[in-house]
């Protein structure tokens, strides 16, 4: 139940609850479904009609209820969160990240843009996007949304990782704004974050959007991003775009595609291999935005020799960083330059 509670209004896998919660221990695939069972049973829960937990059939489950002290003002009078672990050492990504702050640039002046990070797994995706996002945060004014795509072994729940980045924005101080843009302007969308409503609005929400079309969906949530944009700069990073559904592909397409003025910043990740190995309709979708200048792309490749030695100096700034640096070629030798392979032969 803890883990549920930790993750509020985001989609907890299966797989996600048997890492976290029985991390060594060999148990029944069916071990989460017996324990949200007898979690509703406690609570007094329905799972046609759920208050807390949501089930979302061959997913997961997400916890739906508010929270006692979750109002917008109490969490403002709560202290931030400590922040996850050091901020990584970033080496040989200059180019890449000067390349992302000008794309920034442009979106303050009102540009949208769709930006794609690509690379293998553990090319150091994820650090180098938390670096740029670290240098916005320390500008100030931008909103951040976050999703991700989770692999299926069938049909995924559409716009998933859309969601799941809203539904952050809606819970973060001040998110109040968001919820009441995204009720105004893409109601459908918003009767499908019930973390952000009550099951009363829920309810109202749904009864109100029935047999509504894609298209209405995707003029909805167009519309709701460029209202949001006119208050602040947004960016939505959806990440593991090698995983998404066509539904999510096409709202990118959309978004990409209009000419309204949006401070609007979508970053999305993939690992060109996965893509291709699949023939995964990203691949077209983004050479169709390539070919008509909608979108960029940026293609993290391994360090070289330099950049292992400029992380060493980085790490170890003491007066034998020099005779440390004399390591650096056995070490690129022996990773190739993998980020993450380093790390760990230098630890």
């Amino acid at each position: 139940m803890l883990y549920l509670v930790d993750h509020p209004g985001q989609l907890v896998t299966k797989q996600a609850l048997l890492d976290a919660v029985w991390p060594k221990v060999s148990v029944s695939d069916s071990m989460p479904a017996v324990c949200v069972k007898e979690l509703r049973k406690a609570l007094g829960d329905e799972a046609k009609i759920p208050r807390f937990i949501e089930t979302v059939h061959g997913r997961g489950y997400r916890f739906i209820a508010k929270l006692a002290g979750d109002t917008p003002a109490e969490r403002a009078r709560k202290p931030p969160a400590p922040a996850k672990g050091s901020t990584p050492i970033m080496v040989g990504r200059e180019h890449e990240l000067a390349r992302m702050e000008s794309c920034y640039s442009q979106v303050l002046e009102g540009q949208r843009k769709v930006v794609f990070i690509a690379g293998e797994a553990g090319i150091g995706k994820t650090a180098f996007v938390r670096t740029f996002l670290d240098s916005i945060a320390e500008e100030g004014g931008a909103r951040l949304g976050r999703g991700q795509c989770i692999e299926q072994y069938g049909a995924g729940e559409p716009y998933m990782p859309v969601l799941e980045a809203l539904t952050r924005l809606g819970q973060e101080s001040g998110g109040e704004r968001a919820v009441e843009l995204l009720n105004r302007f893409a109601p459908t969308w918003l009767a499908q974050m019930p973390a952000l409503l009550t099951p009363e609005q829920s309810a109202l929400l749904h009864a109100q959007n029935q047999g509504v079309t894609q298209q209405r969906m995707l003029r909805e949530m167009a519309q709701a991003l460029e209202a949001l944009t006119a208050e602040a700069p947004l960016v939505l990073l959806l990440e593991d775009l090698h995983w998404s559904n066509f539904p999510t592909l096409e709202l990118i397409s959309a978004v990409a595609r209009r000419s309204e003025r949006a401070r609007l910043l979508v970053l999305g990740t993939y690992r060109p291999v996965e893509m291709l190995a699949h023939d995964h309709p990203l691949r077209t979708m983004k050479e169709e935005l390539e070919l008509h200048r909608y979108c960029e792309e940026l293609r993290l490749e391994l360090l070289n020799e330099q950049d292992v030695r400029g992380y060493l100096a980085r790490r170890f700034s003491t007066n034998g960083s020099q005779r440390l640096a004399n390591f650096s070629p056995a070490i690129h030798k022996r990773t190739e330059g993998n980020p993450p392979f380093m790390v760990n032969v230098v630890d």
